[in-house]
């Protein structure tokens, strides 16, 4: 079904708008954001996906990022979905906040309680990039590249590495990297796919463990003050991927940022770099 339109703002000399729209991949209604660049009023411009995190919807990094400076200079129309099907009645799905409403890791559920709505892998590989394109006709090219944080950054770097070509770019901030090892992903995998085992198809460092799709390199950011990495618990493992990376001969720029934790202060700080990364590989 086409996209309707929800709200619209003009910010850098580009449009903000936030459109809502029937999923067929989901089975609900599914809330969206664009931010189309004033460049796209001449000729079509290229894509940046972004992925959030867990608790989040559409709104969260449009509304904190500071995106939308580094966009419009750049020229970059940047998609941002939300985390998990919304307005579906299953229970359990808001008893907590890394399981369920705002935290479905981009995968397609399997299980008989989550399967009928829960295929966020396939809503943001396929279903998406289509409603998109039916809501801007005429203005994009067909160049993309995909970015995300902490859950969304497992999201970006999972979708570019089992769709090779796909993408023109990945970047991540804080992305759960390795999630059959930590406890976040043992929750979504067993809950959503039945076992962790199924999650090593959901899962970049052991992804990269079997890529062979054409080269590229990859730009992570990590807060080394982030609490998610530093807790009693690290459920983010950037050494571990990094390790796969420097063994399967993948170029990755990994780096830490001393000082940062977690939060979207974070992410502003380093959004225009991001951004330049993927206009670089988009042009």
């Amino acid at each position: 079904m086409a996209a309707t339109v929800k709200s619209s703002v003009k910010v850098f000399g580009g449009l903000l708008q936030r459109l809502t729209h029937r999923s067929s991949a989901c089975a609900c209604d599914m809330t969206f954001a664009v931010y189309m660049p004033p460049q796209a009023a001449a000729a079509p411009v290229p894509v940046v996906y972004w992925l959030s995190g867990l608790t989040c919807t559409d709104e969260n990094f449009h509304q904190k990022s500071g995106f939308a400076r580094a966009a419009s200079q750049l020229g970059l129309c940047v998609v941002m979905p939300d985390t998990s099907p919304r307005g579906v009645q299953i229970d359990g799905a808001d008893d907590s906040y890394d399981f369920g409403s705002g935290a479905g890791f981009y995968v397609d559920a399997t299980q008989p309680k989550w399967r009928d709505h829960y295929q966020m892998y396939s809503y943001v590989k396929a279903e998406l990039p289509e409603v998109v394109a039916a809501a801007y006709p005429g203005k994009l090219s067909p160049a993309a590249s995909i970015c995300g944080h902490s859950m969304g950054g497992h999201g970006a770097l999972t979708l570019f590495l089992k769709n090779p070509g796909m993408y023109r770019s990945v970047s991540a901030f804080a992305p759960i990297c390795n999630p059959t090892a930590v406890p976040w992903g043992d929750k979504a995998f067993k809950g959503y796919l039945g076992s962790v085992e199924a999650g090593a198809a959901h899962d970049a460092t052991e992804l990269m463990r079997q890529y062979s799709g054409p080269p590229f390199k990859i730009l992570i950011d990590q807060g080394a003050a982030d609490n998610f990495l530093s807790g009693e618990v690290n459920q983010l493992r950037p050494d571990t991927f990094a390790a796969v990376c420097n063994e399967r001969g993948v170029e990755l720029e990994l780096r830490m940022q001393e000082g940062y934790d977690h939060s979207y202060y974070f992410i502003s700080s380093f959004i225009a770099d991001h951004l330049a990364f993927h206009a670089a590989a988009l042009k």
